[in-house]
């Protein structure tokens, strides 16, 4: 049986997330919320909220989000309107750029 290489992750981005599954925790507990509450509101189970809550990567990133929003935590520093507004604005970007990436083919030879 062939094994499978496990996903590590940068600090940065463990740390990240433990800081988010902490902040989700407080949020949920300063408004009076059991696990099992807040894992109805967002569809999942109590065990999902406990790993979001620990800062487990692996969790569905929409569970994460919409835990995060239901207990008040806002992700970006924008209202949603400017949120709206910011996402327009990125897709625009992006629609101006090329549609596939490709490798530079090597230096070209300018000797004559």
């Amino acid at each position: 049986m062939a094994r499978v290489a496990q996903r590590t992750y940068s600090k940065a981005s463990q740390e990240a997330a433990l800081l988010l599954g902490q902040s989700i925790k407080l949020n949920r507990k300063q408004r009076g919320m059991s696990e099992k509450a807040l894992a109805e509101r967002v569809g999942c189970s109590r065990a999902a909220i406990q790993r979001i809550e620990r800062g487990d990567l692996k969790v569905e990133l929409g569970l994460v989000f919409e835990a995060a929003y239901l207990v008040g935590i806002q992700l970006f520093d924008l209202s949603e309107e400017l949120l709206s507004s910011q996402i327009e604005r990125v897709s625009d970007k992006l629609a101006l750029l090329p549609k596939k990436i490709r490798k530079p083919r090597g230096e070209v030879s300018d000797d004559f």
